[in-house]
């Protein structure tokens, strides 16, 4: 019997987010192993031996231990095809994974938690400044996002499901909520992130709802 796949990750960290999305969009059940960011647990013995990048999220599954959250999306599609987080069409799934790409390697690295930890303790950045920073490339990076949302024919952005795209588009969205963006200038990525707040694969996999949440009991 195999056995069922553990999940390193932390509430509000926003790759293991898409992973948790990605995960419940292919209904696979998991066991959440919680490590703690603020308080270093990613640098400790015990999960370096685990990942030797510090970094979460680690899916433990079919006897490997995988992490880079898109290649666990990636192979999660290969080896789970059904439901697809990726359009049939190779442009168009070319298209789902650069948009998701512009988000993942273009927007989310400068605002994750090392780099505003570094701009404090190196800068004197005060928490003001720290994010007015996350604003900054936050919004610039949906600018971008937003030319693309709009000229989508489909319910979501590349397919009349959420998949690839929309599993890195909605955590990067509950960052920028954490930052205080204004998303006014982008409505038709609103719609859907609306939409996908309506689902049920994101809902359970919202930071909130998590079980090492402050507020989750």
């Amino acid at each position: 019997m195999m056995s069922t796949p553990k999940l390193y990750s932390y509430w509000r960290s926003t790759a293991s987010y898409r992973v948790r999305i990605a995960l419940a969009l292919k209904g696979i059940a998991y066991d959440y192993v919680p490590v703690n960011l603020l308080h270093g647990e990613q640098l400790e013995a015990p999960f370096k031996g685990i990942n030797p990048q510090a970094q979460i999220p680690v899916l433990q599954i079919d006897d490997a231990s995988l992490h880079q959250s898109l290649a666990i999306l990636d192979y999660l599609e290969v080896t789970r095809p059904a439901p697809a987080l990726l359009p049939a069409d190779p442009v168009q799934a070319s298209q789902a994974r650069a948009f998701a790409l512009s988000i993942a390697a273009d927007i989310h690295p400068i605002q994750n938690l090392r780099v505003l930890k570094y701009l404090k303790r190196e800068f004197d950045q005060e928490q003001p400044g720290i994010d007015a920073w996350a604003r900054h490339w936050i919004a610039l990076g949906f600018a971008a996002c937003e030319d693309i949302a709009i000229q989508r024919k489909t319910a979501f952005l590349f397919s009349d499901a959420p998949g690839y795209a929309e599993c890195v588009l909605i955590p990067q969205s509950y960052n920028a909520g954490r930052f205080g963006v204004d998303m006014t200038p982008f409505p038709a990525l609103g719609d859907v992130i609306a939409a996908c707040a309506d689902h049920s694969a994101f809902q359970i996999a919202h930071p909130d709802v998590q079980p090492d949440a402050p507020e989750a009991g």
